[in-house]
């Protein structure tokens, strides 16, 4: 089976920059949606961090609380450094409510690169000349751009997307960009349940991070919903439990 750092060192022979996004949250009851984007440089994955620290790299899901916080600190301090360039983006519960889940989660992904992006003082191609209905400004298509960044999504393409990027279904699980996205956006998304535990107590959001765990249910039923519950998502458990 190929390694995840022998992916990227392959999707990376044509370009000179790799990025990897991937988002946290998106099935919970509670809570936004994040996204995170990591881009690096070509000479990244020959380097002293990758020969020492891309074996510990994985799909989050697939790791142990500990070690994904261990790679999330690794990861930051990368970046702290200069070896990567990373970005965060959120969907809040409004942004789910208004533009559906799949809207939330393309606004978390394109906020998370173009942070990323304007670290790393990248510029983005422009998907296509097709309107994007969230787009606040229109970003220069260089022929630069096309040559030196190859961007990859967790999942299938993003549509509608304003910027040239790629699918990679199971992404974070073949691809060592789209898992250290991985990582970043699970332990930031985390920390944001644990910390709405103390804002809205009696749900054990700081246990179950938003998902429709029995006991999150048990206290939605006692309880009743917060602000931070999507609407949607507990009409379609309701129909769910009562079908």
């Amino acid at each position: 089976m190929q390694s995840l750092l022998a992916h990227d060192q392959q999707a990376v022979e044509t370009c000179e920059y790799l990025a990897g996004i991937d988002e946290a949250g998106r099935g919970a009851l509670a809570g936004p949606v994040v996204a995170a984007a990591v881009i690096v440089r070509k000479d990244f994955f020959t380097s002293e961090w990758c020969r020492l620290h891309a074996g510990t790299i994985n799909d989050s899901k697939q790791l142990k609380a500990a070690q994904r916080e261990l790679n999330y600190t690794r990861i930051i301090e990368l970046a702290y450094n200069g070896g990567c360039w990373i970005g965060i983006g959120q969907g809040s519960v409004e942004e789910i409510a208004t533009h559906n889940i799949l809207g939330a989660t393309r606004l978390a992904m394109r906020r998370a690169l173009e942070t990323a992006a304007a670290s790393a003082k990248l510029p983005l191609t422009s998907a296509s000349a097709e309107p994007d209905l969230f787009s606040l400004v229109e970003e220069k298509v260089t022929r630069s751009a096309r040559q030196h960044l190859r961007i990859l999504v967790d999942g299938r393409p993003l549509k509608p997307f304003p910027y040239r990027h790629e699918g990679l279904v199971g992404g974070d699980g073949k691809s060592l960009v789209i898992a250290m996205a991985s990582n970043l956006a699970k332990v930031t998304r985390d920390a944001l349940l644990v910390a709405m535990e103390n804002v809205h107590p009696g749900y054990g959001l700081a246990v179950h991070k938003g998902y429709a765990t029995p006991q999150h249910c048990e206290a939605l039923a006692k309880l009743g919903p917060c602000c931070s519950h999507r609407a949607l998502f507990l009409r379609k458990l309701k129909l769910r439990q009562e079908g």
